[in-house]
C-alpha cells in the first residue's frame, strides 16, 4: 500500500508540475487531462504491439479500489474541507435556494435522467433495467464545483453565484448518496420495497447523518474552545473527520451529510468563538492543502481509469445522447427555475446559464458506479458515467469561465 501511495502521489506531483509549467489549465482539470492523454497514448502503443506500458498501467490502476478509496477515505476529507470554508451566515441568506436546488433539484434530476435513459436503452437495444437507470440518475446528478469555483473567482463572478453553487454541491452530494443507497437497497433486497420501508431508510440515512454531524460538530467545537494550540486543534479536526465518517458507516447513516453538517459547525461556530487568529490560519491552510492534494490525486485516478474500460460504437453513441440528457436535466432542474424565478433566487440574470453549464460531474459519480454489483449492466453504467464525467470536466470545465465573463458582469 505504501508503494502504491508513493507512486500515485509522485505521478500526481509530476502531472501538476507539467500542467503549471506548460499547460496552464485549472489544477484539477489539467492533471486529469494529462493523465487521460497519457492513458490514450498507452492504449495506442498497446494496439501497435507495445504491451509493456499498458500492462504496467493496468496493474497499477487495478491495485487501487477507486470506489473504496473515495467513498471510505477521500470523500469525508473532501466534503469537510469544502464545508469548513462556507460562510453559514451568507448561506442562510440563500438557504431555501440552495435547499431547493440540492434536494428537489437532485431528486427531479434522478427521475428525469432515469426515465429518459430507460427509453434510450430500450430504443438502442442496450440491456438496462429500469431500476439501474434510476440508479444512474442518482449517481450522475451530484455536481463537483472544485475547478469551477476557482474559475469563477478568477473572472470576478458575483460571490452569491459562487455561494449557491458551492452550497448546492455540498448538499447534493449527500442527497445523491442517500438516493443511491436507497435504490441500491431496493436492487439487492430480497423483498419488494415498500413506501414505509423506503421512508424509514431515507430518514435513517439523511436524518441520522445530519444528527451525527451536529453532535460531533458541537463536541469538537467545545474541545476547540477549551484550548488554544493550533497543533492540537488541527489534529482534532482531522480526527473528527476520519473518526466521524467511520462512526457514520458503523451506524449505517449518511457519512457525507454528517461531514457537511460538522464542517459547517466547526467552520462557523468554531471559527467565530473557539479559534484564535493563528489557529484559524493554520486550520484553513491545512484543509486547503488537503483539498487541493486529494482532488489532484482523484482527478489523476479518473484520467488513468480509462485503460480498464471497454467501449463499443453503440455505447459511445448512447453516451453522446446521455451527455445531452444530463445537460438537459440540469437545465430543467437548475437553469430554468433560476431563470423563471430570478427575483426569488436573487441571482444575476445570467446566473442560470453558469449554474447549468458549470454543473460538473466528478469522482463521486465514478465511485458510486464502480460500487454496483459486478456484471455487464454495471460495466455499461460505469462506461456511461465515465464518459459523462470526462466530458463535463474537460469541455464544461474549460469553457465555463468564458461563459461567466460573457453573461455575468464582474463585481466592481
Amino acid at each position: 500500500m505504501l508503494n502504491v501511495v508513493a507512486i500515485f502521489l509522485s505521478i500526481t506531483a509530476l502531472l501538476a508540475y507539467l500542467n503549471r509549467r506548460y499547460v496552464g489549465l485549472p489544477p484539477a482539470i489539467g492533471v486529469m487531462a494529462i493523465a487521460l492523454a497519457l492513458s490514450l497514448l498507452t492504449m495506442l502503443a498497446d494496439a501497435l504491439g507495445f504491451h509493456t506500458l499498458s500492462l504496467l498501467e493496468q496493474s497499477l490502476v487495478e491495485s487501487v479500489d477507486f470506489s473504496e478509496l473515495l467513498m471510505q477515505g477521500m470523500l469525508s476529507l473532501l466534503l469537510f474541507a469544502g464545508a469548513i470554508h462556507v460562510n453559514l451566515q451568507q448561506l442562510r441568506t440563500y438557504r431555501w435556494q440552495v435547499a431547493s436546488l440540492a434536494v428537489v433539484g437532485t431528486a427531479l434530476s434522478t427521475a428525469i435522467i432515469g426515465v429518459a435513459l430507460w427509453g434510450i436503452a430500450s430504443f438502442t437495444g442496450i440491456q438496462l433495467p429500469f431500476l439501474y437507470c434510476l440508479i444512474f440518475g442518482a449517481l450522475i446528478s451530484p455536481t463537483d464545483p472544485i475547478a469551477v469555483i476557482g474559475i469563477l473567482s478568477s473572472v470576478g463572478a458575483p460571490k452569491n453565484v459562487e455561494l449557491v453553487m458551492s452550497g448546492e454541491s455540498l448538499f447534493n452530494d449527500g442527497v445523491s448518496v442517500v438516493l443511491f443507497s436507497l435504490l441500491l437497497a431496493m436492487l439487492v433486497g430480497a423483498e419488494a420495497p415498500t413506501v414505509s420501508g423506503a421512508a424509514m431508510l431515507l430518514l435513517r440515512e439523511a436524518g441520522g447523518g445530519a444528527l451525527l454531524g451536529g453532535v460531533m460538530g458541537y463536541i469538537i467545537y467545545l474541545m476547540l474552545k477549551s484550548i488554544d494550540s493550533y497543533q492540537e486543534e488541527v489534529l482534532l479536526t482531522l480526527a473528527a473527520v476520519l473518526g466521524g465518517y467511520a462512526l457514520a458507516i458503523a451506524l449505517e447513516v449518511s457519512g457525507p451529510l454528517a461531514m457537511v453538517v460538522m464542517g459547517l459547525i466547526i467552520g462557523n461556530q468554531g471559527r467565530s468563538n473557539a479559534m484564535s487568529q493563528e489557529t484559524e490560519r493554520h486550520v484553513d491552510m491545512f484543509w486547503e492543502l488537503i483539498d487541493e492534494i486529494l482532488n489532484a490525486v482523484l482527478f489523476v485516478l479518473i484520467g488513468l481509469e480509462v485503460i480498464l474500460l471497454h467501449f463499443t460504437h453503440t455505447l459511445l453513441g448512447v453516451a453522446c445522447i446521455v451527455i445531452l440528457l444530463t445537460l438537459f436535466a440540469r437545465l430543467l432542474t437548475v437553469g430554468m427555475p433560476i431563470a423563471l424565478f430570478n427575483k426569488l433566487f436573487r441571482l444575476p440574470k445570467g446566473a442560470w446559464a453558469v449554474l447549468t453549464w458549470g454543473g460538473l460531474r466528478g469522482g463521486i459519480s465514478v465511485a458510486l458506479a464502480l460500487s454496483l454489483p459486478a456484471g455487464e449492466t454495471r460495466d455499461t453504467i460505469v462506461s456511461l458515467t465515465y464518459l459523462v464525467v470526462v466530458f463535463s470536466i474537460l469541455v464544461q470545465g474549460t469553457t465555463v469561465g468564458k461563459l461567466a465573463k460573457r453573461v455575468i458582469r464582474p463585481e466592481k
